[in-house]
């Protein structure tokens, strides 16, 4: 207890564990740059529902638009900041930010893909951590709601991995742990790499996905050519993140050479993928949609380029093709442009071999 906490971004995976702060006592102010969203938060304050098991609350939060942001400097400084922001918004969130830190105040980065990098550039690596949100499926349906679209993973999945960049276990590394567990279980990693892509193949084999196609996670998940090029995705960006020394960890509940052979047409590993798929996709609500198919419905920019864009770029600095990541990077930013329509034949139809 005791520090000053900002979340920059009270979208679905910033406003669901800030809730949880709040809940908990903590001392939070949230920063987001959607008007509607927070003056609901200022009148209503900020529910939390979940699709399976678990009751809904509602908080009263302090909630800051971006343009009030500067009400923080006549205040106590601020020791952790969560950047909770899409990808293409972390240097400018970061940079707004920062003026605000105190001289031991950090940042950390609770996003999708590899973000530490770009935080690092602003405030430098000595102020900069990661904290990776697994299998956490939560969405924003409408101002002032965050939605989980299952139950909490508690002793069955560990949600939450804390980290900092250099491995060792440090305080602060805890504190964050202890921070984001009041939402779900979560672990202090001294594997951060290792788990930051662990979670962006898991993202690379799904958000993409849904934003081309327009389907939920169950309908992938029944559609069979789909499912398989699921897999294939995941190969490719496995094999990439293996060739750079991370040392992966499960990814969606499989061991990540299980879903590499999958991928590669090995009849057993794609058994075993297919086993596991399904059981998880009994534990989740059917019309639940990877984090992508949400920014696609809202006509929001989606973050492809820095998740399967990702991995084709570092795949041709190791010398490695990537081509179901590129293909599926290309169809996204053409369905985002308005040049195609999101149609599942856009997968259902691809002749790679």
């Amino acid at each position: 207890m005791g520090h000053r906490i900002v979340i920059v971004g009270a979208g679905a995976v910033g406003g669901y564990a800030g809730a949880h702060m709040v809940q908990a006592g903590e001392d939070v102010t949230f920063v987001d740059p959607w008007p509607e969203h927070v003056e609901h938060m200022r009148k209503h304050g900020l529910r939390v529902t979940h699709a399976r098991d678990v009751p809904e609350f509602t908080v009263a939060v302090r909630a800051l638009h971006v343009t009030d942001a500067q009400r923080l400097s006549k205040e106590k400084p601020v020791d952790i900041a969560f950047v909770c922001m899409k990808s293409y918004d972390t240097a400018w969130a970061t940079m707004m930010i920062k003026q605000y830190l105190a001289p031991d105040g950090f940042v950390v980065s609770l996003q999708n893909c590899m973000n530490e990098e770009t935080i690092a550039g602003v405030v430098g690596w000595g102020k900069t951590l990661g904290c990776i949100a697994s299998s956490i499926s939560v969405n924003l349906p409408e101002p002032g709601h965050i939605h989980r679209g299952a139950g909490k993973g508690g002793a069955a999945h560990t949600v939450f991995r804390a980290g900092e960049v250099h491995g060792r276990i440090t305080e602060r590394a805890r504190e964050i742990g202890r921070l984001v567990g009041f939402a779900d279980s979560a672990l202090v990693t001294p594997n951060l790499w290792g788990e930051r892509w662990s979670k962006l193949v898991a993202n690379a084999m799904q958000n993409g996905l849904s934003a081309c196609t327009g389907l939920s996670g169950g309908e992938m998940l029944h559609n069979e050519p789909i499912r398989r090029f699921a897999a294939r995705i995941g190969s490719e960006a496995i094999r990439v993140g293996q060739a750079h020394g991370y040392a992966l960890e499960d990814i969606l509940h499989l061991a990540p050479e299980t879903i590499a052979r999958a991928g590669e047409g090995d009849a057993a590993a794609i058994r075993a993928y297919d086993e596991q798929r399904f059981a998880d996709g009994r534990k989740t609500a059917s019309e639940q949609r990877p984090s992508m198919g949400q920014d696609m419905a809202k006509g929001r920019r989606t973050e492809i380029e820095f998740i399967n864009g990702h991995v084709v770029r570092e795949g041709e600095k190791l010398g490695m093709t990537c081509r179901a990541n590129a293909i599926l990077t290309d169809l996204v930013k053409r369905v985002e442009r308005g040049e195609l329509k999101q149609d599942p034949r856009h997968i259902t139809e691809l002749r790679l071999n």
